[in-house]
Order: C-alpha cells, then structure tokens, then sequence
C-alpha cells in the first residue's frame, strides 16, 4: 500500500501543502532483528504476568499442554502444534475469559536414555543406576531449555518461567500416586502374557509405541508329518482312493521361521473344511479352500500323474478341521511332538489353514497354548537372540541357530529345514510390520512377565450400574466432542479392541514401578498406608529415591507378607512414558491453582489418539470417573508441496527455527493461520515465501492507516458515526462484518477461515477500493475539513479494530501497532491486555440499509470504470478524473442522497443525475461517461467549475482554496505562480 497517491501534483508550488503522511514513519518489518526486541520487552514487563491479573475472576477456558519429548531441536510440526494452542488461549483471552496457559515436556523415556548411553559408552557399564539417572536428567533438562527458548522466539505466551515437567519431583509423585490408584481398585496385576518386544531396546511396548511400516519377512511353507489321529475324534472318511495316514503331513504358512523351534502345536479351525491331497510320496492335508493357492505355491504334484500339478481330483478325503484335534504331529527338525488344537482364529485368507503356534510369540497362540496346558517355551532372550538350552523338548544341548538374532536366524532354520526335507517353498513377502516407533526397529511378540492393567477390570458407573473398565472409557468417549468428528471413532476401535495395557518397561530413566515384592512368594505388597509414604518420599527426593534407599529402609518394621515372610525386594521395572504423560491431568490440572479439571481442550496431532489421549482418558476414567477433556482437536502432518513427509535424505524439511531468523516468526505463526489445521499440511520454502509476501501486504497496509493518522486525535478529532460520510460508514460497516466473520472463525478454531476473511478485506476492501479512493479527502482537504476528519476517524477505527482481531495470530505485528495508535486515554498498554473490538462503539443501531445501497452503489462503480477504460483505451482522457458521469435514476432516486460521495468513490471529477420513467421506481439505468469540459485545479487535479473562484489562489479550485488559507498558504497571482512556489 503506498504512502503518498500517485495521482497528485508533483509540482507547480503546491505539493507541500498536501496532507501528507510523516516520511520517517516506523513499521519497517524488520523482523528477523524487531522480534526478539520486542519478545525481551515483554519479559522484562512480565505481560504473562499482567495478562494473567487482567483476567483475573474471569470465566476459565483451560487448553491443556500435551508434553513434546525433550530431545532435540523443534521441528515445524512441534510449531504447528504450538501456534495453534497460542492461538486458541489468545482468542480466548481476548474474548474475556481467563485462559492460563502452563507449557510442559516429556522427560522420561527410552530415547533420551538411549542418547546419554551414547555419551556415556562403556562408561555406563560401572555406573550405578542413579548416575545414569542424573545423566539423563541433565540432557533433558538442556533440550528444555532449548526448545522454551525457540517457542518464546515464536512469540508463543505461556508461563515459560514455570513449566511443568515429567522428571519434576511433584510430577514423579503424581505419576506414582496415579499408578497407586489403579493398584489400590485392583485395576493392575503382574502375569507372563506376550507383548510387543523391542530387541533394539530391550523392553516391552505398548500397542501406542508400535508403528507398522513395510518389511521384508521370510514366506515359508513347512509339512509337519503326522504321528497319530485322536482315537476320541470323529473318523476321517477317506473316499474310496485310499489314504496311507502313515505318510501325511499338515502343511503351515509362516513368515516367522524364528518362532519354529518353540512351536509345540497346530492350529485347525473347527468348522473349516479339510482336505487329504495325495502326491508322489506322500499325502498333505490343507484347508479346502486354499488348496489351489498351495498347489503353486508348494509346486505339488498329482499321484496319478506326477509329471501333472496336483488338483481336485487328487484329494483322497474331506472332512472338518475339528477331526484334527489331538492328532498329533511330529516337529520339523526338533525330537518335539506336536498337538492339533483348534481355533477359530484361523481363517482362509491366506496360508494354509493350518498355523503353527508358539505360546511365547503370539497372542492367539498364547492364549490356545493356555487352553491346551501347552508349555511356554521361551529361546529368545532380550537382546532378541535365540538362546536354545537341552529340556525335556529336544535332545540337543545347543543348535547352529543359537546366539543368532531372531531375524539373523531366519535363513539358518530355512536351512534346516531344507536340509530335513520338511520345507516346501521359500520366498520373500512385502507386508505391513510393526515397528518400534523411537527405534524404527521391527519388533517382535515375546511372553514376558510385566506389569498388566487389565481393560475388564468391572467399574462403577455414576448410575450405579457396573461395566468393565473398557466400557466406561467407550461411554465416556461419547460425551466428548471430537474435531473433526472422526476421532471419536478412532479412539473407540482402538480402547475396544486393544488388549490390557502392558505398563512395564525394562529401563532405568523413568518412574519405577514401585511396589514391594516378596522374596518368598514373589507377591506384591498392596497397601495404601506405605504406598502414600512412597509417594511422599518421592515428592521430596525424586523418583531417585527408589533406586537410593534399600527396601528394608523404606518399609515399616513388622511388614509382613500374607504368607508369613518378612524380606521383600523392589520392582526395579519403570511405568510406560504414556502412562507418565497420561496422568498429566492429576499432575498439573489438579494441582495447579490457576487450572481446573477437567479440561476444555486437549489439541495434538492425529498419532495421539492411540497416545497421549489415549492414555489421558484410560487413566482419568479409572481413577477419577471421567474423561479428562470435554473437547478433543486433532491436528494432521505437516509435508512437503509433494505431500512427503520430511527427511533429511529428501532434503525437503522447513526448519521454523530458520525461519525465524530469515524471515520472522511472525511469517511462521501466518502460516499456520493459513491452514486447516485439521488436514495435512503442505509447507515449503516457496510456501513460506508467499506467506511472508501476504504479511508485507498486510503490514503496509497497516503502516497506511497509522500513517495517515499522524495528526489525528480521537479525543478531539473523532466524527460520531452518523455525521460520517456515507463511504466512511459502508467501510465501518464491512469492518463489523469482518468481526464478525474473524470472531465466528476462531470461536470454531477454524483460524484459516479468520485468515482468508483478512486477507479479502485488505485487498478487496480496503487496498482495492477504499483506501485508492481515499487519498483525495487525506491529502487534499483541509486538515480540519470534517470530510478528512471522517475519513481519519474511519481509518482510526479500522486500525483499533484490525489489530485487535490479528493479536492473537500475528502477536508482533499488533503490539507494535498498537503501540503507534493514536493515544486513548485509559487504554491498555499493550493489545494482549485488551478484548477484541465492541462493534456498538463503532456503529450504533442498524446499518442494513446502507449496506443495500453500497451495495448497488458498488455495481454502479464496476460499471463505470469499465467505461473509464473504454474512454482511456480510446484515448479520450488520461487520468480518470478528467471524467465526469451522468447517471439515470428512476423516480424514487434512493442513491441520489449518495451524490456528493460518488465522484470520491468513482474517482472522476463530477457526477450528476436524470430522472427517467421506468418501471422501476429504484432503477439505476444506463450512464453516461464524458471527458469533463471544466477547467484543472492545479493542486487536485480536478475539473471542476469552480477554479479561479478565489483571487487569493487563482488556480485551484475552491475546496482546496479553502485548504490552503486553513494552512495559510500565501496567496499569489496566477502571472507569479512560479515566485510563490519558490
């Protein structure tokens, strides 16, 4: 937006008597160096601080803080996240309510442990385990530090000063506490059942911690030959061909060979249909309906003619998977008898329809080896190696795959196989895996004994009713609201079909688990009075205090367990970062004055719904009853233009931080503003960019409206909206139907809506019509003319206005504008302290009227400028203004009271009226546009019938006679305008 109009006089004497604005003006951007200016000025005055005492006894609105992972730099993701909550606490600051905004980190957790062994090496290994804790202390602590600093620098508000933290000696407690809970209602129990095992990083992982990605595995298909039938089973008919039951093999599909030396059974659906399929050498039982698919793959052959694939008409029996249960079979490569059991998992999708099971890999096969009294063979250690040791399974002391890595192992059993002539095919297969989400590991399924919560835990419902833990999490789910709306059903499929929350893991940086066991029986110690001296203890010393004092030391004399010893050991296991991140809401909500529970508003990206909401509402529900939000925002991925992800090797990431420095934090929160929050988000250099050319369009348009109220004071200058000129009213009228539109869009957190509603008013409204057809009332007019104190006052308004409705998204920007306004007296100091603008200041009563004849007047304007390039085109006129326009109205004449607004609005010298019959009585016909005969005022530039009308100024017009006597401009004579000028 220029400063000085480019369609006034230069020249002749008469520039200096514009009214034109200050040429050393402030509002250069800057920004790169103005920011952090401006950032340390607020710190120095606390305005956290004196937002915080503004609002104070206030209705609350608490957007509670989901903790980033202290490790590492902030990426444009974790900006994301962060604009979008300064967003929201801004907007509801502004609109009254007192919105509190306390930042956190996760401290905890396998990765910041993983970065100080790096540190540390072989260091570690004398180190006892509270060095190593202090160790990771230290590191997450400076990635706190680190990543405060780069939020601040985003011009983020919150109590940066008081952050809460998972590693705090209070949080550690609360972590505690919360867990005492579940263990106190009996909601936690200790048993061996397989989870998900990271061998990378030696411990267990919950179903939030485990990622699928694509993975190559090994497609094997292996006969298992066939001991003997279950005397107790239903016959198995053969056809008339024969069946010679000594020769037959079950054929199973696996991708796992490492799980086959623990197999102990296989399993048969009961109501699945079975067939015998002879061969040269030998008969292969498998599921009916995959026989075609097996033929290929096994490349069987026909026994009646074995140079011919294997078909139909060589099944020598048919009957149901429920005839094999208690057949036995015979290991692949191990002296091992195998079961036939049943299972209704086994399906016809793919394989075989028959499916090896290893009690200790599986969570199917688990749970059928428990039905069938399988033992749970266990070779795999936790580093992930097989360890094979001599028992009463195998006769061999060790095997070729010992001390191998499950998958280094994968191609010695193929081997074995081949060599024992049990393996029919081999090949590769590309599918979906699940993946450690720190490590990006593939993981594996291994029995351990951990610490369980189990999701059937029966509860109380306020109605009195009893459900299962699961199911007061499902009805609580329901009373949320979720945006977008899909993440309610999201989160049900995940709490309704998830298994009980594994919440141990085998580590040393975090809370422990901290529960006495007895050295006798190995039973826990459940009670309340000593689990309240624990947390107390931790609440002074830290969770260190676990691993500091004895378990003698921390328990009372005379603790005895139910069965009558009196030693007992520490769990040395630690709770799940999820459950320490879960508990956030009894950490910081209910312990923080300022706060209350539950929350308004959790808002994180779309991973969190099996995350950090996740575990929030399971713990909330379980202790308190309910959920811990009301509200639940989702927010999606930030890619590149491509619809990428980000990676190093791509080269395609946005460093905000970079950002920053170049272009401005400001471009950075304008970007996130821009949009939708709730979908993928495109990002780029070239993106940012165009963000930082639409700030400059909106910064200049800024420096416009305060330049141009240099000599403007609203206490004695201000124009009361009805004696305003008609054009200064339309334009106040549009600036009430942005709020409204602005106010809406962040009531609904759709920002970008806000964005697009700012962005239209600045280029539509404003740079493209009202601010172009201003500049003659600005510049031209006597200063005290009330034209151009209306026009001021509008401008004035239009400032207040705007930077109120953009602090909360370009914080910056708006304080220094506010801090250029014209002064009011009693107003805040700074625009974060005030509300967003009250329209019925500006604009009392109805303005529907004036808003219809804009309207029309608006399409009357397009018309005429087309005729104006027409005449331009033909070279008639040059500039527009030597112009005048003829309009034809019918009888009732309703914009004839506009007459005095439109040569302004259409930027032409005069504009007159005719009357004309027409059915219409509101018509606006045909007009005429004509290069004006009048004579040029030398300092407007218009052709108006009045130049020389004042001896005192005799070539200028009368309007601007007047402006020049007001200014005391000397007079001159026509013949000397050249001495006057000089």
């Amino acid at each position: 937006m220029p400063e000085v109009p480019d369609n006034k006089p230069e020249a002749k004497g008469l520039k200096s008597t514009l009214n034109l604005p200050q040429t050393t003006f402030p509002m250069k951007a800057n920004l790169p160096q103005n920011e952090p200016a401006r950032l340390a000025a607020w710190q120095q005055a606390d305005l956290y601080g004196q937002i915080r005492a503004a609002r104070k006894g206030a209705a609350k609105y608490i957007l509670h803080d989901g903790p980033p992972y202290a490790n590492g730099a902030i990426h444009l993701g974790h900006a994301l996240n962060k604009c979008i909550k300064d967003f929201v606490v801004k907007t509801k600051t502004m609109a009254g309510f007192d919105s509190p905004y306390v930042p956190g980190w996760d401290c905890h957790g396998l990765p910041i442990e993983i970065k100080v062994d790096e540190q540390l090496g072989r260091k570690k290994l004398d180190m006892p385990a509270i060095s190593v804790r202090r160790a990771c202390r230290e590191y997450a602590q400076k990635y706190v530090d680190l990543q405060k600093s780069q939020f601040e620098r985003l011009g983020i508000f919150g109590r940066w000063n008081d952050p809460y933290l998972t590693m705090s000696f209070a949080y550690e407690a609360s972590i505690l506490e919360t867990f005492y809970e579940f263990f106190e209602k009996e909601f936690v129990y200790k048993g061996l059942k397989p989870v998900y095992w990271c061998i990378h990083d030696k411990t267990a992982l919950a179903e939030a911690e485990v990622e699928y990605e694509q993975h190559t595995s090994p497609s094997i298909y292996v006969r298992y030959k066939l001991t003997a039938t279950n005397p107790g089973a239903p016959p198995m008919a053969a056809l008339g061909h024969g069946w010679d039951l000594t020769n037959t093999y079950a054929i199973i599909w696996t991708t796992t060979p490492w799980t086959l030396p623990a197999s102990q059974a296989i399993a048969f659906n009961p109501g699945m249909e079975y067939v015998a399929l002879a061969t040269p050498g030998a008969t292969y039982i498998v599921a009916q309906a995959l026989l075609s698919e097996v033929i290929v793959r096994c490349n069987l052959m026909s026994a009646a003619s074995p140079t011919e694939p294997a078909s139909q008409a060589d099944i020598v029996a048919i009957f149901m998977g429920e005839h094999l249960e208690r057949a036995t079979f015979h290991h692949p490569f191990l002296d091992r008898e195998i079961l036939g059991v049943l299972a209704p998992y086994v399906t016809a999708e793919q394989g075989t329809g028959a499916v090896h099971t290893s009690p200790a890999h599986g969570v199917d096969d688990f749970y059928t080896g428990k039905r069938y009294e399988l033992p749970e063979i266990q070779y795999i250690d936790n580093a992930g190696k097989q360890r094979h040791t001599a028992d009463k399974y195998s006769n061999h002391t060790t095997q070729v795959y010992d001390d191998l890595t499950v998958f280094k192992s994968n191609p010695v059993i193929i081997e074995l196989l081949r060599e024992h002539g049990a393996l029919l095919s081999a090949t590769n297969f590309e599918h979906s895996y699940p993946h450690c989400w720190r490590c990006h590991n593939p993981v594996i399924v291994r029995a351990t004994e951990q610490w369980f919560i189990g999701m059937e835990t029966p509860m109380v419902a306020p109605d009195g009713t009893t459900a299962s833990f699961r199911q007061r999490a499902l009805d609580e789910i329901k009373k949320v609201v979720w945006d977008p709306a899909w993440g309610e059903e999201r989160i049900s499929n995940m709490i309704a079909t998830r298994p009980d929350w594994c919440i141990s893991r085998q580590r040393i940086w975090g809370v422990p688990i901290a529960v006495f066991l007895c050295d006798k029986c190995g039973s826990p110690l459940n009670e309340a009075a000593i689990n309240k001296t624990i947390v107390e203890l931790f609440k002074k010393e830290s969770a260190d205090a676990w691993y500091i004092h004895e378990a003698s030391a921390l328990l009372p004399a005379g603790t005895t367990c139910a069965c009558g010893h009196t030693e007992f050991r520490k769990e040395m296991d630690i709770l799940d970062v999820w459950f320490e991140s879960g508990a956030s809401w009894h950490a910081v909500l209910e312990a923080e004055p300022e706060l209350s529970f539950p929350a308004d508003l959790y808002t994180e990206g779309g991973d969190q719904h099996r995350g950090w909401f996740h575990s929030s509402l399971l713990n909330s529900v379980a202790t308190r009853g309910i959920a811990p939000y009301k509200m639940v925002a989702t927010s999606g991925w930030t890619l590149d233009e491509q619809g990428r992800p980000f990676s190093k090797s791509l080269g395609n990431g946005v460093d905000p931080v970079d950002i920053a420095k170049r272009l401005g934090g400001e471009v950075i929160r304008l970007w996130v503003a821009s949009v939708d929050f709730r979908e993928d988000v495109a990002a780029s250099e070239n993106l940012m960019q165009r963000v930082s050319d639409n700030y400059r369009k909106l910064r200049n348009t800024l420096r416009f409206l305060l330049g141009n109220l240099h000599d403007f004071t609203p206490a004695t200058d201000a124009v009361a909206f009805p004696n305003q000129e008609p054009l200064d009213q339309y334009i106040l009228a549009r600036v009430a139907e942005l709020d409204a539109k602005i106010r809406s869009a962040y009531e609904h957190f759709e920002f970008h809506r806000a964005y697009h509603a700012l962005n239209e008013f600045v280029n539509t409204d404003l740079s493209a019509l009202y601010l172009d057809v201003l500049k003659d009332r600005l510049y031209t007019f006597a200063p005290n003319h009330p034209a151009r104190r209306s026009a001021q006052t509008a401008l004035w308004r239009i400032a207040e206005a705007l930077t109120r409705l953009i602090a909360p998204i370009l914080s910056f920007t708006a304080d220094e504008t506010w801090a250029l306004l014209p002064k009011v007296e009693g107003r805040e100091s700074s625009v974060h302290l005030a509300l967003f603008p009250d329209m019925k200041d500006i604009i009392p009563g109805s303005v529907k009227q004036l808003e219809e004849d804009w309207a029309k007047l608006l399409e009357v304007r397009t018309e005429v400028l087309a005729k104006l390039e027409k005449l331009r085109a033909d070279k008639i006129i040059g500039k527009s203004l030597e112009a005048t326009v003829n309009l034809f109205l019918g009888a009732h004449g309703q914009l004839e009271k506009y007459a005095s607004a439109l040569p302004e609005l259409f930027n032409v010298s005069e504009v007159s009226f005719l009357t004309v019959t027409h059915t219409d009585p509101d018509y606006v016909g045909t007009l005429e546009v004509n290069r004006s005969r009048q004579p040029k005022c030398e300092r407007c530039w218009r052709y108006v019938p009045d130049v020389g009308n004042e001896a005192n100024y005799p070539t200028v017009c009368l309007r601007c006679a007047e402006a020049l006597a007001a200014i005391h401009f000397p007079p001159y004579a026509a013949e000397g305008e050249k001495g006057a000028a000089e």
